[in-house]
């Protein structure tokens, strides 16, 4: 699916010339649903004419060690860093994906990340939406990449 090879590539530019973490796309099989157990979600509205909600999904854990490499430092807690880091990392692969999708999908409008931390979150609403959901792999540990949306 174009889509999907479009919010990898989107993803693993960001990581490798922002972040220097290495990180792979874990191929799913047909049909599999992924699923991360997700305790940070920053999330970033699209509009225009393709809608919907881009959304990176980390554990607590992961969130801190890709904020501590994209800062240098270390983190030892979610706070306004974790927060702010992981919204700007959302808002640079939606920057990524709407240029890649401009051409086939038309005009595209980002909205400001909002970032949200609980336990077990999980991303629903968008009814009729299309859902595409890619898990990656890192040294830090798993995350995910959603991409829930609706062409006009």
């Amino acid at each position: 699916m174009e889509l999907e090879k479009s919010l990898i590539n989107a993803t693993m530019e960001v990581f490798t010339s922002m972040i220097f973490i290495e990180i792979v796309p874990e191929i799913q099989a047909e049909g599999e649903t992924a699923a991360i157990d997700s305790n940070l979600s920053s999330l970033i509205g699209l509009a225009g004419d393709l809608k919907g909600i881009l959304a990176i999904q980390c554990p607590s854990e992961v969130a801190m060690g890709i904020t501590g490499a994209m800062l240098g430092m270390e983190v030892t807690e979610l706070g306004v860093d974790v927060k702010d880091a992981i919204g700007e990392i959302a808002n640079m692969i939606a920057g990524g994906l709407k240029e890649a999708l401009t051409a086939s999908c038309g005009k595209i409008e980002l909205a400001i990340p909002t970032t949200v931390i609980g336990k077990s979150i999980r991303i629903s609403g968008l009814s009729g939406a299309t859902r595409v959901m890619v898990p990656f792999s890192s040294p830090l540990g798993r995350f995910g990449v959603e991409l829930r949306f609706i062409l006009s």
